[in-house]
């Protein structure tokens, strides 16, 4: 069965990335795949623990969190179209998401220093709590669920896209600040993050024992990318909160 005939949420779980699957005889595993994503996140960690450290002292978070994001988008890139050097590109793209998740949790930490511990537990529950729906089959993935979520996703990602761009000629979106509509919006937004974890699930376990062993990279990039995404709507949802109440 193809793997071109599953598709997820997640940009990086494309089909593209895994159709050497028969060239190697060590095969990805979900041990594998967890041992490089705590790797990883201990990586973000300690690099977002030093920022919050030049924060406090009053350095600037603007261009570590710029830096990061486009570090991480243009790595990426090259992931894409270098998928054989994921061992090597997928820790540079952690460390660009360590800048980017440091510097964009800053400000929360200076003003609410509980709240980036906080976003970090919900998001944590939140995982297993996906990972408990899909592995009972609460929550089967199908044709159809997969659709609607790759849709919402593609939607949000494209309204972000379009609120970035209107930035630079000094056109605030509706989807920031601590409005109601952009409340609203953050909501919907770690939903659709949250059952993008699922397809994931589903896509992993397909392949396990299946895809070869540098494919547990690519694997983790992909968790890490909707991890992420989870954290930072989890975290704006809170600080909105905090500012609003």
């Amino acid at each position: 069965m193809s793997l071109r005939n599953f598709k997820t949420s997640n940009p990086i779980f494309k089909a593209y990335f895994w159709d050497d699957r028969k060239s190697s005889t060590v095969k990805m595993t979900v041990a594998g795949i967890f041992f490089k994503s705590i790797f990883s996140i201990l990586i973000i960690a300690v690099i977002t623990a030093y920022l919050w450290q030049l924060n406090e002292a009053g350095t600037p978070m603007r261009w570590f969190t710029l830096g990061g994001m486009l570090g991480a988008i243009v790595i990426s890139i090259v992931i894409s179209v270098r998928q054989n050097w994921a061992h090597i590109l997928v820790p540079l793209y952690v460390v660009a998401k360590g800048f980017f998740l440091g510097g964009f949790s800053s400000y929360a930490h200076r003003n609410f220093p509980e709240l980036p511990y906080q976003a970090i537990g919900v998001t944590i529950v939140t995982f297993f709590v996906m990972l408990l729906l899909y592995q009972f089959r609460i929550i089967v993935v199908t044709k159809k669920l997969r659709s609607v979520i790759i849709t919402a996703t593609v939607s949000i990602m494209v309204v972000y896209l379009i609120s970035w761009i209107l930035s630079f000629f000094g056109i605030k979106s509706y989807i920031w600040g601590t409005s109601w509509f952009a409340i609203g919006f953050n909501v919907l937004a770690a939903i659709v993050a949250s059952f993008a974890l699922l397809l994931d699930f589903d896509y992993i376990e397909r392949y396990k024992n299946r895809a070869p062993k540098n494919k547990e990279w690519i694997a983790t990039w992909g968790l890490l990318a909707t991890l992420i995404w989870l954290y930072i709507e989890v975290l704006r949802l809170m600080q909105t909160f905090a500012i609003r109440f």
